[in-house]
């Protein structure tokens, strides 16, 4: 049965486990220097080994992408069709935009907005195949205009390549693992080079992001995944089911639910037996609940937005909306009891790919901003270089750049 603890007891708890990443690393190493040496022939190599690559190059042909769009079912295709509908929305929403301002006569600033060549989407198709995250990653990079959307796999699921080919994907690769990262971050004969890799991915796809991030931008290294429920009161079998529905992701994930009332707590504890019993997902499910997750009876409200804010969960369930003003750290937050984390996994539109461990308090999740970047822009009349002259030369020669202070000078002197 899940453990219920005092808050004076949970610091141990909300101390997430230290990844294995350094052992990762030093597995995936030698794979990213093999491709990066090698190209296509080691990635070949590793995609055979690995994801049991039948075909003879790891490009899925555009005819194959789209007879495994014509074997999904009616109701499949609506669904994707009804979720991308919001997530386009959303990622509309998150765009940056071009502006202009002009804070003194003659001083033109301005940015514009263009987006990346190329991004890739790493989509993990290992106990549970996710078309869902295909949407999540492929949505927004057409909403930006990213001309060349590169996608993969390692195993050939209808789920996935048909609704990368239904949304709009343009290369798509049967392959995974770090060998698919180090291929699309170094280019090979086959796979373009990535300007940026997203998508979430196993603990070795996570150490080939890590390693490449400067050969290539990523979205964030993400960890196991974790929920955080904030509730006073509430319906046991709600609360039971969020958390049975992160649990039953990974063996490593965690569920936590903090509340102000003992009852609650055991009448929650309770229903995650009852519902274990039915899942078919128990098996993983029941080992996330025992390892790694916990009800936390806390003395106030105030105390648990505060564990939550040191905790910076991917996904803050706060049933309470008076409470969204105190976060300070969230991935994406899910406001009142009618908005299970499920909706946002699937369907409501803000992206599901969310900073894990603690990333959440240096960024939000997968944004339409990722795949586009913002460039400055500024033009001066001479008046407002003249204006200038006086600032930029006098911190040019403090700096010992004389040639900086004189290209101005050259201008303003004749």
């Amino acid at each position: 049965m899940i453990r219920i603890l005092e808050s004076k007891d949970a610091a141990k708890l909300l101390r997430r486990r230290a990844a294995r990443m350094s052992e990762a690393e030093q597995t995936v190493r030698p794979i990213l220097e093999d491709v990066r040496t090698k190209g296509d022939k080691a990635l070949l190599a590793y995609a055979r080994k690995f994801d049991g690559l039948k075909r003879k190059t790891v490009a899925v042909p555009r005819e194959e992408l789209a007879a495994a769009a014509g074997r999904l079912g009616a109701e499949f295709r609506k669904a994707v069709k009804s979720s991308a509908a919001n997530v386009r929305a959303y990622a509309k929403l998150q765009m940056p935009q071009s502006k202009s301002v002009e804070p003194a006569p003659g001083l033109k600033l301005s940015q514009i907005v263009r987006p990346l060549d190329t991004v890739a989407a790493y989509i993990p198709a290992g106990r549970y195949p996710l078309p869902s995250t295909v949407i999540m990653t492929v949505v927004p990079a057409v909403a930006a205009g990213v001309e060349r959307i590169l996608l993969c796999a390692p195993k050939p699921v209808d789920g996935i390549f048909g609704t990368a080919h239904l949304l709009g994907a343009t290369h798509v690769f049967e392959m995974g693992g770090a060998h698919a990262i180090a291929a699309f971050a170094y280019g090979t004969k086959t796979v373009p080079r990535a300007d940026r890799i997203v998508g979430p991915g196993n603990i070795y796809v996570a150490a080939a992001k890590k390693l490449l991030a400067g050969e290539t931008g990523i979205d964030f290294v993400a960890g196991p995944t974790e929920i955080l429920i904030i509730a006073a009161d509430g319906n046991p079998r709600w609360l039971a089911a969020d958390m049975l529905a992160q649990a039953e992701h990974d063996t490593d994930a965690s569920a936590i639910l903090l509340t102000t009332s003992k009852t609650l707590a055991a009448e929650v504890a309770a229903e995650i037996e009852t519902q274990l019993a039915t899942l078919p997902t128990a098996g993983v499910a029941r080992k996330a609940i025992d390892r790694n997750s916990a009800v936390i009876v806390v003395e106030s409200l105030d105390e648990a937005v505060e564990l939550s804010n040191r905790f910076a969960p991917e996904h803050l369930s706060l049933h309470d909306a008076k409470l969204l003003g105190k976060v300070r750290h969230a991935g994406s937050v899910f406001l009142g009891p009618l908005s299970p984390e499920a909706a946002g996994d699937y369907a409501s539109g803000p992206n599901h790919v969310l900073p894990t461990s603690g990333v959440a308090r240096l960024r939000g999740g997968l944004s339409a901003a990722d795949y586009v970047k913002t460039i400055s822009v500024q033009q001066l009349s001479l008046p407002a270089l003249k204006r200038l002259e006086s600032s930029i030369t006098t911190l040019a020669r403090a700096e010992g750049l004389e040639a900086h202070a004189r290209s101005v000078e050259v201008r303003t002197r004749g």
